[in-house]
């Protein structure tokens, strides 16, 4: 362990950083790793960056490693780790410790969202212990701690479970918090303050989100009981937090970052935003929300606090207010004309007006100004993030807040004067007030939504605006205007206008304005031409029911180049990192290739090219997932329609990718490793018959155990064997390399909760590609591993994975692997086991197997009633009934499906859409669209359902007269219809 340190500094540097993590994960493995990780990160002696560097890898070993993962972290490790975490938090209370110990923190909550409360019992309790009325630094990383184990409530869906561990937190965390929280707001508001004022208001911080994760579920009864104390419409603490301002904790005007008040104040207007929409009654019963919207006014009114550092409690404010609205019981509150009339003059127009900083921005970092101009407010939601919405969105937000209520007409002649007031002070002097023009068509945009989504922009309107008049008459203008004449901030405004409204124009609208949006990509301005690209982009991805609006037809002129403009622009930045930061525009590709489909059957070598040129420059420095994603996609997605088009392709792009996927692999660029994967399965896949020599060179690098290392490798080798298997199992067998897959699938897949289910697609594709002769010596030892992992650590997940891999065995035909032979192999293992897995899993199970499964489940259940001996015979017999019954249920369950059949093969890529994906290295696995096969169906030669469930069960009913006795002694209920439809159809039982 005495080289750690130098291996941690090496892990920072890109020359020696893949070697020093090899180095990393190798001593990981070693006992008592993670404690001497710790005392690293604790020892003020050692250099910062390593001390940094310890605590991350903490965090990630925890991450990874805690529940599961090959090697597991031995319970020893595990206990002395929870024994030391809480010691280190209280040791690293020092400010200058505040980064290190944010790891630290992070490492606590993802330990306790695992172990606790069943296998760390007290770690509330060794918090509460800590919690003291005088040591402030103690209280921040205590405070801290415990927001980072409670924070993740705010995200999770009610149950149970979750309820159980709140009421156990409840129960001993509550009254020591009320008192320190009482006691810290007694310190704050004495004068003078105290001296320590900084670290006690920091505290204040942590107390604050506390307060909102144990009330984010339900409201505990203690702050019920207290809620006065907290809410007090004259007295309440939270208004006098609101009020307090001391000038100590006032920072420069020119920080960016909020001041402590600040924090605190914008931590209880989320407080209280939160009960508005979850405990409203709690509020009117003290009359506090009228109280809050007064000290809200006090706060913000009138354009106060412009500077950026308060830009999260302007926000915060005015989310408030709209979220108050909202819930309609405050309508004399913010109904009438004058009060609308000074909302909108005193709060949402001076938010909504440009200030310097967003100009600084919008010409400085304009990726930054885009991000947050796209950002849109989680309207309704509760405990989301809140961070990427501005001043300008929460502003327009009261606003849209007001028509969805009721105010719609008051709203829209309040506002509607400021818009024409704007557009009047813009004609007067386009040069001088653009400005005025921006804030109008914002006000407008923001009174003209009543509902919209990330994905689909606004979907419904206020009928009081013509949005497409005053598209026409305001808008159109500053999108076609030559971009010399209009300042850019109008013309983006014009792009985005038309983003937001693009559900509201019909396709010949939209057809019209789309070569001015392609023009405005050769733009010299980085969000003019980025914005066209985003509209393009969801305008191409605008559907009408389940279709999309624009088809291969539509775009078969405009694709090439459309295309051409975009692969120009982002072949122009100068740096690796410069190409990447822009991931609109290589999305942008992605939907144009994806929707023009074999339009570039004819050139396609050409787009080829410059994107495995652009792939070529940025495996260098492989830095924005996003963007990675899409150069993946669009190769896969171009690969796949024009290979659709004419097959003698396939040649150019293996000629193509073949050169740029070697140089991956052999410098293992983990961050495109999956992605190679999955390209190369789907280009084997378009090959028929055998398997080409260079794929076959591929093989044994496939099964090298270093390849199943990296998590997000593994669904893409998963896919890639099975091609191998599906085209030629016979050599895998021949070769030997049977062996190593199943050892793949026994050691490294089925034991790990995170990737058992890839280790049942690979074995299911094994049991339906190798032949049974060969199959037959390992069957049993599969069987045995499945049981094993079954006893040790069984899951819901694995067992419905096992269950359908059972039906999956029984349903196909593959020569010997007979419904006789898969319970004869169970049976072999220990008498009466079959009977027990159908008795206690399979037939709980079966009933329950989503759509896409139940076909192959319906026919391996009745192969197992109609063509097993065993079954038929003591002790196994007993079972026929409730298996029939389980069969009854599923039959009459996927009857009452829809039969409508998906009729375009490529729907599933058309409808991909990325907006809401948080893309991430390394763990994730990033899917590509374009490169998943048709499913083929493991029991094809089974094409009518019922005729063949009919069939089989009638045939039997012949063969042996006890069946009409088995139906009769299960539920009438379930099993009367299904007989019933049966024979109506010509099969009688």
């Amino acid at each position: 362990m005495a080289e750690l340190p130098s291996l941690l500094l090496a892990s920072l540097n890109p020359s020696s950083r893949k070697q020093a993590e090899q180095n990393l994960q190798a001593l990981s493995t070693q006992p008592g790793f993670l404690t001497h990780l710790l005392t690293l990160v604790l020892q003020t002696t050692q250099d910062r960056a390593v001390r940094l560097a310890a605590s991350v890898y903490l965090k990630n070993v925890v991450k990874s490693r805690w529940e599961d993962d090959e090697p597991p972290l031995p319970e020893a490790d595990r206990a002395a780790l929870r024994e030391a975490l809480v010691p280190a938090m209280i040791a690293l209370s020092n400010p200058s410790d505040k980064a290190v110990r944010a790891q630290v923190a992070e490492s606590i909550s993802l330990a306790a969202k695992i172990d606790f409360p069943e296998t760390w019992p007290d770690l509330v309790d060794k918090l509460v212990a800590s919690l003291s009325e005088s040591n402030y630094e103690i209280n921040i990383g205590i405070l801290e701690t415990a927001h980072s184990i409670f924070r993740p409530w705010r995200a999770e869906a009610r149950s149970d479970a979750l309820f159980t561990v709140i009421n156990y937190v409840l129960s001993r965390f509550t009254h020591p918090f009320l008192r320190l929280f009482l006691h810290t707001s007694k310190l704050l508001l004495s004068t003078p303050p105290p001296q320590n004022l900084p670290q006690v208001a920091q505290a204040m911080v942590y107390l604050v989100d506390i307060f909102y994760d144990l009330c984010c579920q339900d409201l505990p009864p203690d702050f019920e009981d207290s809620h006065s104390q907290f809410f007090g419409a004259n007295d309440g603490l939270f208004l006098k937090l609101l009020a307090w301002d001391p000038p100590q904790l006032q920072g420069d005007p020119d920080d960016t970052n909020p001041s402590l008040p600040s924090q605190v104040k914008t931590g209880i207007l989320e407080i209280v935003e939160l009960y508005v929409k979850l405990y409203p009654e709690t509020l009117q019963s003290v009359g506090s929300v009228e109280a809050f919207v007064r000290a809200i006014w006090d706060l913000i009114g009138g354009g106060k606090r412009p500077n950026v550092s308060d830009d999260g409690l302007v926000s915060q404010s005015l989310r408030f207010m709209a979220s108050a609205i909202r819930t309609g019981y405050y309508k004399e509150l913010f109904g009438s004309k004058e009060t609308i009339s000074g909302l909108v003059q005193g709060v949402v127009v001076p938010n909504v007006s440009l200030r310097e900083h967003e100009l600084e921005q919008f010409e400085d970092d304009p990726l930054e100004y885009i991000r947050l101009d796209l950002a849109l407010p989680s309207v309704g939601g509760i405990g989301g993030a809140h961070d990427a919405v501005t001043r300008r969105q929460a502003a327009a937000d009261v606003l849209r807040a007001l028509v969805s209520s009721g105010s719609e007409a008051e709203a829209t002649e309040v506002t509607g004067a400021w818009i024409n007031q704007g557009l009047n002070e813009y004609n007067a002097n386009k040069a001088e007030n653009w400005r005025a023009k921006d804030t109008a068509i914002y006000l407008l945009t923001a009174v003209a939504t009543r509902g919209s989504t990330t994905a689909h922009g606004v979907t419904s309107t206020n009928a009081l605006i013509d949005v497409v008049q005053f598209f026409s008459e305001h808008v159109f203008q500053d999108l076609q205007a030559d971009p010399q004449t209009i300042h850019p901030i109008l013309q983006v405004d014009a792009i985005r206008f038309l983003h937001t409204f693009r559900n509201q124009l019909v396709k010949p609208q939209l057809l019209s304005v789309l070569p001015l949006l392609v023009r405005h990509l050769s733009s010299e301005n980085y969000v003019c031409y980025t914005y066209a690209a985003i509209s393009i982009e969801r305008i191409l991805f605008i559907r009408q029911g389940t279709q999309l609006m624009f088809t291969q037809a539509d775009v078969h002129e405009s694709a090439p180049p459309l295309l051409d403009a975009l692969l120009s622009k982002i072949e122009k930045a100068p740096t690796p990192q410069k190409m990447a930061e822009n991931d609109y525009l290589m999305k942008c590709a992605m939907r144009v290739i994806i929707t023009a489909r074999s339009t570039f059957a004819n050139g396609y070598e050409t787009v080829l090219q410059r994107l495995v040129a652009i792939l070529g420059v940025l495996a260098k420095n492989p830095s924005n997932p996003n963007f990675d994603q899409y150069i993946f996609e669009s190769i896969s997605a171009l690969m796949r329609f024009v290979a659709q088009a004419n097959p003698s392709t396939l040649s150019t792009f293996e000629s193509a990718l073949f050169g740029p996927f070697t140089y991956i692999l052999q410098n293992d660029i983990d961050q495109y490793v999956p992605y190679v994967f999955q390209i190369l399965a789907q280009m084997l896949d378009l090959h028929s018959g055998a398997v080409p020599p260079e794929y076959q060179s591929l093989l044994p690098f496939l099964l090298t155990p270093a390849q199943w290392q990296q998590k997000g490798s593994i669904p893409g080798l998963v896919k890639l064997l099975k091609a191998f298997l599906s085209h030629d199992a016979n050599s895998i067998v021949g070769g030997g390399q049977i062996t190593q897959v199943l050892g793949v699938i026994q050691q490294r897949l089925i034991p790990s909760k995170i990737n058992d289910g890839w280790g049942f697609e690979l074995l299911q594709a094994v049991v339906q590609y190798v032949p049974s002769a060969s199959l037959q010596q390992y069957f049993r030892s599969l069987i045995v591993t499945l049981l094993t992992r079954m006893q040790t650590s069984k899951t819901d997940k694995f067992i419905y994975h096992f269950v359908y891999f059972l039906a999956f065995c029984l349903a196909i035909n593959n020569g010997g692997l007979t419904p006789d032979y898969v319970v004869s192999e169970v049976e072999a293992i220990q008498p009466q086991l079959w009977k027990q897995l159908l008795v206690n899993f399979f037939i709980p199970q079966a009933p329950k197997s989503p759509s896409k499964e139940r076909k192959v489940v319906i026919v391996g259940i009745t192969r197992l009633l109609t063509q097993s001996t065993l079954m038929l015979r003591e002790p196994l017999v007993q079972a026929w009934p409730p298996m029939f019954q389980a069969l009854a249920t599923l039959f009459q369950t996927e009857q009452r499906l829809s039969k409508k059949e998906e009729l375009d093969p490529d729907a599933g890529l058309t409808q991909i859409d990325y907006e809401e994906q948080t893309a991430g290295y390394q763990a994730a696995y990033s899917r590509l669209a374009a490169a998943e096969a048709a499913p083929v169906d493991p029991v094809g030669h089974v094409k009518d359902l019922r005729a063949y469930v009919g069939q089989e069960l009638a045939g039997l009913a012949q063969r042996d007269r006890r069946v009409q006795g088995w139906v009769a002694a299960t539920d009438a209920a379930v099993s009367g219809p299904f007989v019933q439809g049966l024979a109506a159809s010509g099969y009688s039982i």
